[in-house]
């Protein structure tokens, strides 16, 4: 078959290389803290993006052709972005996809023409996975694009749509087993609101836990043996999404008894959408044991909305590795939920694209593991609460003490002394020491 991208495949060369179409930092073999990188690092490529976006924006058509040699709309299209997916990730040494069903086939107007698409294109997918061994990290159902989704999916205020919303996510499992996937992910694209006023948040809220209760069990019947994943996002397209964050998302899955079978797929600009920091989501999620797995971009800082920009930024990939490092790894891995700039057009772009964020995430594992070696941050935070290991402190943490005796305690010392110094500023210098020293 003749190949789509004039590209050969890309290599490591380290630091000094100049070569635009090689890795500086990623070097899939190099060992770091007793694995390999590319096992630190399961990259993913996202259908949508890489294989669908083309610069439209809300201002312009097209700038970038995905075409791929085939006439858009048809199943030749959807075939044609297979052969180009699969070419694209063997030459770059991605390993894994993360698809919506509708970013495989044009959707038809009839659910069951399009699930007839479905399973051919899902055929001829799955003989590209056997061929090259690349896997699939996660799938999920594109339940906002729709119109009928206008009011949401499991929020819905119509049976009928809820109903569409169920078979979308039937045949989105159906899918993900068949490709072997490891996780199925339920992103709130339109599960939110715009006004109180003609909104009933609890009814709302109870029918999207009784959706994704059905599709956990339906999974486990089938065989899914995988994670279950919330990707929390506050805004966009609703101004008010039900999923806001880490923390809300958990409490929302703790509630409706859903917390055994979900994790959370953090996303770096969602993070940042809900007025946090990246590495704030990865340690909400991770102290609550939930951390699964990561949609790997950045935010533009003077924008207020999605821009799913390839990441750059060393300290923001740095810090999250460093999250991940301590979690103990995640169960998924990390999806460029990620699409080149509109005047960034060609096909050598893409590639550019990618080669920047695995870079990047190379040199962020890289000194995350410096970090960890160097010992200092960690020693300062363990001493920071060192009180709590005193006879007094201990006491405290294991309940066996209440407000009297502690009051007691308080009113016989009469002041208290300052706590220790939280030494912000030379923390901050130790972490530019190990990144630039």
């Amino acid at each position: 078959m003749k190949e789509i991208f004039d590209v050969q495949k890309i290599k490591y060369e380290g630091a000094q290389s100049k070569n635009p179409l090689a890795f500086k930092f990623y070097d899939p073999e190099r060992v770091i803290l007793g694995k390999k990188m590319k096992e630190h690092l399961p990259f993913a490529m996202a259908w949508w993006h890489n294989l669908g976006a083309a610069g439209t924006d809300m201002f312009g058509r097209d700038t970038a052709c995905k075409s791929f040699g085939a006439e858009k709309g048809t199943m030749a299209h959807a075939k044609a972005k297979v052969d180009a997916g699969f070419e694209f990730m063997t030459k770059l040494g991605v390993e894994y996809f993360c698809f919506h069903d509708v970013d495989l086939v044009p959707e038809a107007d009839d659910i069951n023409e399009t699930n007839a698409r479905l399973d051919e294109i899902s055929d001829y997918i799955l003989s590209k996975m056997n061929e090259t061994g690349i896997k699939c990290l996660w799938g999920t159902a594109n339940m906002f694009s729709n119109p009928r989704f206008m009011n949401g999916a499991g929020s819905t205020n119509s049976a009928e749509v809820f109903c569409f919303a169920a078979a979308q996510i039937k045949k989105a499992l159906d899918l993900t087993v068949k490709f072997g996937g490891k996780g199925y992910v339920f992103w709130g694209g339109r599960e939110g609101y715009e006004t109180l006023l003609n909104t009933d948040v609890k009814f709302e809220l109870d029918n999207i836990a009784r959706l994704m209760r059905m599709a956990v069990d339906y999974g486990r019947s089938i065989g899914f043996t995988g994670d279950f994943y919330i990707e929390p996002k506050p805004k966009e397209p609703m101004k008010h999404q039900y999923d806001f964050d880490a923390a809300t998302a958990i409490g929302f899955l703790r509630q409706y008894g859903l917390d055994k079978d979900f994790k959370m797929n953090i996303e770096a600009n969602h993070a940042t959408l809900a007025g946090h920091t990246f590495e704030h989501e990865l340690r909400i999620s991770a102290i609550n044991g939930m951390l699964g797995s990561i949609d790997a971009n950045q935010g533009d800082m003077l924008l207020g909305w999605d821009t799913d920009e390839f990441p750059f930024d060393v300290y923001s990939t740095t810090l999250c590795m460093y999250e991940v490092l301590k979690a103990g790894g995640l169960s998924g891995g990390f999806n460029f939920d990620a699409k080149n700039r509109r005047p960034s057009n060609t096909a050598e772009d893409m590639f550019h694209a990618f080669i920047l964020g695995m870079d990047s995430f190379a040199l962020g594992l890289i000194k995350a593991a410096k970090i960890i070696e160097d010992g200092r941050i960690d020693e300062f935070v363990k001493e920071k609460y060192a009180s709590f290991d005193s006879e007094l402190g201990k006491k405290i943490t294991s309940g066996k003490t209440d407000l009297c005796e502690l009051s007691d305690i308080a009113c016989k010392l009469g002041c208290a002394q300052m706590p220790s110094s939280g030494k912000q500023e030379y923390l901050e210098g130790v972490l530019n020491t190990i990144m630039f020293g």
